[in-house]
């Protein structure tokens, strides 16, 4: 991993050097001191704090959304009639377009949330769904011949079979749901905002402020991405001796 590192740190330092232009590509020693500049101002922590907010915010309405449209539809015929094509829909539309839909229908600060939500949503559906439909028939018919009632036939019986679907939608949507949150920021500007940030560095020809704060959002993604790794992890060894 460290030699991988260094070897397209190397690859960047030789770009640069090539181009000779910082305002078109700055060397790596550029940007890593104008992040350190950033880091120790409080502003910069506000704002990485915000838009963690704001797609944190939506990812969990987007996972809450997401089961509870895929519990409906695997449960009654009118409800999967209704939502299949509607979330067909969500997944199919560009993100561009929804992030400018939503700016005209709501508050700027708010419409990372919803985007969050929106493409954190289709993924968390189509999962959940897919882990119902392949329960085991063999268990669900042992569970009716023990007279089982719903919720015990949920909580050990379908559950156990959604929960690695689950943990993997959410893995997937979580990169999903940060990229597409920081491009709704860049698109509509709420105040305080890393989105915001990179938007008004490519106004300002401050190149190397665009790498430092795409470098930010590198950074919080994989973070973030090892956290619920983590989490999920956890999860799972739980469930297994449950």
């Amino acid at each position: 991993m460290i030699v991988a590192v260094l070897f397209w740190l190397l690859v960047w330092q030789l770009a640069a050097g090539t181009v000779a232009s910082p305002l078109l590509l700055p060397a790596p020693l550029a940007v890593f001191s104008r992040l350190g500049e950033l880091a120790v101002t409080s502003e910069f922590w506000q704002t990485a704090l915000l838009s963690l907010g704001r797609v944190a915010l939506g990812l969990v309405w987007g996972i809450v959304l997401g089961v509870v449209l895929a519990a409906l539809s695997c449960t009654f015929r009118w409800a999967d009639t209704l939502v299949s094509p509607a979330v067909g829909v969500v997944r199919a539309t560009p993100v561009a377009s929804f992030i400018l839909l939503v700016l005209l229908w709501t508050q700027r600060g708010q419409v990372p949330v919803i985007i969050a939500a929106l493409m954190v949503l289709p993924i968390v559906y189509g999962n959940v769904t897919r882990g119902i439909r392949e329960t085991d028939p063999k268990l669900l018919e042992l569970a009716r011949a023990y007279r089982f009632s719903r919720w015990k036939t949920i909580r050990l019986v379908i559950l156990p079979g959604v929960r690695p679907y689950f943990f993997s939608a959410v893995t997937t949507a979580l990169g999903l749901a940060w990229k597409s949150g920081v491009a709704a920021e860049a698109l509509c500007w709420p105040k305080v905002a890393i989105g915001t940030e990179i938007y008004y560095t490519k106004l300002n020809f401050e190149t190397a402020d665009l790498f430092a704060w795409t470098l930010v959002v590198i950074l919080l993604s994989l973070g973030l991405e090892r956290l619920v790794s983590i989490a999920v992890r956890a999860a799972e060894r739980r469930g297994q001796h449950d």
